[in-house]
């Protein structure tokens, strides 16, 4: 068996800030990752995502995404910016590495691997499993609907969807961007629960990034009662004005080839695609107690109420609305850290 000071699960933008943190402070500390790359969750995101955060603000501390400070980057952009920052820090780093589950014994943690030799830690970062399960609600006749249904993470590009008649459902960026740009390729609705919030991407010639940061707004949780609204350079808004695609109040069940829609009409449908976000994949961590009855983390902050000795990196709105960010993510690894280290 393996020890080690730290263990640090997960190797994409929370896993990298942690590993900083560390190395700064000199420890004795491994990451441990399933895919076979760093990046985490980025090189699985659709092809044409786009930040809506420029490059001045999107980086992890200490090394900076290059590039225009004022352009915005690409998922590509991304994944390489990660794989940089790996490589700038020498980080130790298990890949291909899938965890079966987590305990607290005396001594610490014992992370047991598929098919590897168990790791000891003293303490332990999950800074992985936040974005890991999709989430597809359950809607009236969905068993009985013969057309495909699939989660934005596995959408890619338009070019698999011509002609199609497709519903896109969600209220935030991907469900808007993926429906935007699936409409000049297919027949696409937008279905939404909310109304639709948006929220310019400049304002008085700044950045709303610039004004988040002077402002001091980042540790705030700003927008968690009703999630991120749409950032937006205006043409998301003068696409759905346009009915590019058209916006319809949420379709209230599925029939064997299509939906309900409010008002009782039926539709046929080809395929609805959910943008409905994710859902917490920590199984592995039940062993130990972290975790609720409804697979969340116990935590305060990212600091974990229940397991002496654990901390997260990573999960939205721990420590403000900038969490779970690039930009953010930084703040919670400082924030984390020096607690778990002190216990």
């Amino acid at each position: 068996m393996t020890d080690h000071q730290f263990v640090v699960i997960g190797a994409g933008q929370a896993g990298l800030a942690a590993a900083r943190l560390l190395r700064r402070a000199g420890a004795d500390f491994l990451m441990v990752d399933a895919e076979w790359t760093v990046g985490g969750s980025w090189r699985h995101y659709y092809d044409s995502l786009e930040l809506f955060s420029p490059v001045r603000y999107s980086s992890l501390p200490e090394f900076a995404m290059q590039g225009v400070p004022d352009a915005y980057p690409t998922r590509n952009d991304v994944v390489d910016y990660l794989q940089q920052y790996r490589d700038h820090f020498a980080f130790p780093v298990k890949l291909g590495t899938r965890i079966s589950s987590v305990t607290r014994e005396p001594h610490g943690f014992v992370v047991r691997l598929e098919g590897g030799t168990p790791i000891r830690a003293q303490k332990l970062i999950v800074a992985s499993g936040a974005f890991g399960a999709p989430n597809l609600p359950r809607i009236a006749g969905q068993a009985e609907y013969r057309g495909r249904i699939a989660h934005s993470s596995e959408y890619r590009n338009p070019d698999a969807y011509p002609g199609q008649r497709i519903i896109v459902v969600g209220a935030g960026n991907s469900a808007v961007q993926i429906a935007v740009e699936l409409a000049g390729h297919a027949d696409v609705t937008l279905a939404v629960r909310d109304k639709l919030r948006f929220l310019p991407q400049r304002v008085l010639g700044h950045d709303i990034h610039w004004w988040f940061d002077k402002l001091r707004l980042n540790g705030l949780n700003l927008f968690s009662d009703h999630g991120v609204p749409i950032v937006d350079d205006g043409r998301y808004k003068a696409a759905l004005r346009a009915n590019r695609p058209p916006v319809r109040k949420m379709f209230r069940a599925f029939t064997a080839d299509g939906v309900v829609w409010p008002d009782g009409t039926q539709e046929q449908i080809d395929q609805v695609i959910f943008a409905t976000g994710f859902r917490h994949a920590m199984d592995f961590l039940r062993p130990s107690g972290a975790l609720d009855a409804h697979g969340q983390p116990l935590h305060r902050r990212g600091v974990s109420t229940s397991v002496r000795g654990l901390g997260f990196v990573g999960l939205s709105g721990q420590n403000g609305f900038a969490s779970a960010t690039l930009r953010g993510v930084g703040r919670d690894a400082d924030y984390v850290i020096p607690r778990i280290a002190a216990m």
